[in-house]
């Protein structure tokens, strides 16, 4: 009896891992990764992002020559890098964007943050799926077809360009993993 309690528990967390794990991951700079040699413009490149909470951000540079640190508003305005909330030093660091707000981040290397390697991240609620409306239809008998200029389109209809991954399949698989285990069991 206990097996089974604890089996039907791992199935529960497994499907809660499952629906918590669908946040977008996104490589800061997207394939000119963290650097300072003038590239990226990162809050250019940020701007045209939607960040929300549980999106993670990978930052990926040589750690040899640049770092990761995360900082107050009046520390990344100043480029002032002696108090960090955080200091990431790998190469390949993500930071998972678990409240909603603003993140900054700047090379804490001499001359970097100056150089533009800094970058103001907003992160906001998602807006779930029923909040969403779904376009009008036509009115009856309407005979000119609904033309979209791409132009006039708001930034956040168009598609993004970031890398994104959905871990969504990956916990399916790891619960469907599961499911076969404890059928060994019982």
């Amino acid at each position: 009896m206990a097996l089974r309690n604890i089996a039907a528990l791992v199935l529960f967390v497994m499907m809660v891992l499952c629906g918590a794990c669908s946040g977008a991951v996104y490589r800061v700079g997207d394939s000119d990764g963290w650097t300072s040699r003038g590239l990226v413009d990162y809050n250019k490149w940020a701007s045209t992002k939607d960040f929300h909470v549980g999106d993670t951000l990978m930052f990926a540079y040589n750690n040899q020559f640049y770092n990761v640190m995360q900082v107050s508003d009046q520390d990344f305005q100043s480029c002032n890098a002696t108090s960090a909330i955080a200091t990431y030093t790998s190469g390949s660091d993500t930071v998972t964007l678990k409240r909603p707000g603003h993140y900054y981040f700047l090379c804490g290397a001499p001359g970097h943050c100056q150089a533009g390697q800094k970058v103001d991240i907003e992160v906001t609620l998602p807006v779930p799926e029923s909040m969403i409306q779904s376009p009008s239809p036509s009115p009856y008998g309407s005979s000119s077809p609904s033309v979209s200029h791409p132009e006039e389109m708001s930034p956040s209809s168009t598609l993004s360009s970031a890398p994104t991954l959905n871990f969504s399949k990956p916990g399916f698989a790891a619960t469907a993993f599961v499911l076969g285990l404890l059928r060994f069991v019982f």
